[in-house]
């Protein structure tokens, strides 16, 4: 990178942290006033800096305009394919993705497991929303008015006999799932069915979509499906850094 292109991009950080004047700027990168004057009103003419009547600078509009584009033109699918590739590799089982989409929880993705046992779910398919563990991770993490209202409007039809009972119980899962950053479905949709998932997270650190691996209790029990838990968490952190550009993961988790 020249030396020109990386002193203008070290002003932006510097920004970021609040309004600054000339001086500060050319400090921060250890340069004379004039060579920061320029850099500034290179930057400001590309909309990236804005320069305020007390003649400090800070982020102009154009920056939060495209960074706000990149967000809405990430494709959580196209970033999450490859480790739910390599997690199936690894582990075997059926690996899901899903997103909430206008009140409903949908697959957006699936890799197949290796054995011949398939599970009947397909991409674009609303999941179970009282029981599922990517439902449950995505509604989780609203705001708790928000969760109360959804768990009073939907139903809750007995899968099983472990499906989730009524709106109370409901909420205390939720309640459980955001506190210790991941969620099951141990034979609540389907008796022989048995799957852990983990949320993948935004640059805010909110949860934009769910993943899950799922295998049915004659392949594996509930207890050895739980033991990959660390791995499904460590997948989901890894896909949260790419989608959201950060080197560590967006918000901590709990152990398991």
């Amino acid at each position: 990178m020249s030396q020109t292109v990386d002193r203008a991009l070290s002003i932006l950080p510097l920004l970021a942290q609040g309004p600054a004047d000339l001086g500060q700027v050319a400090a921060r990168l250890d340069v004379h006033k004039s060579t920061a004057l320029r850099l500034l009103r290179t930057l400001h003419e590309h909309g990236l800096v804005h320069r305020q009547q007390d003649q400090r600078y800070r982020l102009g509009a154009r920056l939060f305009a495209l960074a706000q584009e990149a967000v809405e033109n990430l494709d959580v699918r196209d970033i999450a394919h490859p480790y739910l590739k390599e997690l199936n590799a690894e582990c075997g089982h059926t690996v899901h993705l899903a997103v909430r989409e206008e009140g409903e929880v949908l697959y957006i993705d699936k890799v197949e497991s290796r054995y011949p046992v398939r599970m009947y779910s397909r991409i674009g398919k609303p999941v179970a929303i009282t029981v599922a563990a990517v439902a449950k991770l995505l509604l989780a993490d609203l705001p708790e008015q928000e969760r109360r209202e959804i768990a009073e409007q939907l139903d809750y039809p007995q899968y099983t006999a472990r499906s989730t009972p009524n709106p109370a119980a409901f909420l205390r899962e939720l309640a459980l799932v955001r506190e210790q950053g991941w969620a099951t479905d141990l034979g609540g949709h389907e008796e022989s069915i048995n799957c852990v998932g983990a949320p993948i997270r935004g640059t805010d650190g909110s949860v934009v979509a769910a993943m899950s691996v799922s295998a049915p209790n004659v392949v594996v029990t509930a207890e050895e499906l739980l033991a990959l838990l660390p791995l499904v968490r460590r997948t989901a952190e890894a896909i949260s850094r790419e989608y959201s550009g950060t080197g560590e993961p967006p918000a901590a988790t709990a152990a398991p």
